[in-house]
């Protein structure tokens, strides 16, 4: 898994050499147009296209499985796997709220972490926010490179994983090297004892989280032609209050 996503970034790097002869003429063109430099987007025509993948597979693949799990697994059971995927998530949240000097935060996430894992049944009951009233303090690598004032970059969609930027997708590198639940041969700690254990376990993760999440997605597409730029807007405008809180 860790070559398929230096493979990604190569690929990114590929991308983006071969946008930039045109991305050049493109900014001398406009060199003093405000807006043309906000919108700066090499990877438009890639990205339109990806958006239209994703979207085909979402609508006839993930979602369908999504809402047949539904179905089949009553709520409060998907949201005990939810609480579980999301305790396990502990440590790339307190290196980032570490890594952003956001001491308060890091020691209610341990608390958080101790009372979900060993009250809550190693994670499967949320007893820190219900019981404790502690609040969650989610952060992830790209909004540190965030508030450390490294910009988006331009807008990145990945297939599967959807929209992105490139300061998210070099986040997103760290936040996996962190993540106990993936596979990572030369770590010394891994859940999973192989890569297929670990792709089982990201299968779940992302189906009972879509189990959740579908009726926000199918809510932005509908009434919306053109996808690709609402979904960008919307992501980059949810990035900016993340990284601003």
């Amino acid at each position: 898994m860790l070559k398929i996503l230096l493979s990604i970034l190569l690929f990114t790097s590929l991308l983006i050499s071969a946008s930039t002869e045109d991305s050049i003429a493109d900014s001398f063109e406009d060199e003093f147009s405000v807006q043309k430099k906000e919108d700066f987007d090499p990877l438009r025509g890639y990205n339109e296209v990806m958006t239209d993948i994703n979207d085909k597979f979402y609508t006839y693949i993930l979602f369908p499985v999504a809402k047949g799990y539904k179905k089949v697994v009553p709520t409060p059971a998907r949201k005990s796997v939810s609480n579980f995927f999301h305790n396990l998530m502990f440590p790339v949240r307190l290196v980032n709220n570490l890594l952003q000097f956001k001491i308060r935060n890091s020691f209610e996430e341990t608390q958080r972490f101790l009372l979900n894992s060993t009250i809550g049944i190693g994670g499967l009951f949320d007893v820190a926010t219900t019981k404790f009233h502690l609040k969650e303090h989610d952060e992830d690598f790209g909004q540190t490179l965030g508030y450390y004032g490294i910009g988006s970059g331009f807008p990145i969609v990945w297939p599967i994983l959807g929209q992105s930027n490139l300061r998210d997708s070099i986040g997103f590198v760290g936040d996996y090297l962190i993540d106990p639940k993936v596979y990572i041969s030369q770590r010394s700690y891994n859940i999973p004892d192989d890569q297929t254990q670990s792709d089982i376990i990201g299968g779940v993760n992302i189906i009972n989280k879509s189990s959740f999440d579908y009726k926000k997605y199918e809510a932005i597409k509908k009434g919306n032609v053109l996808l690709y730029p609402v979904i960008k807007d919307l992501y980059e405008e949810h990035r900016k209050k993340l990284i601003s809180e």
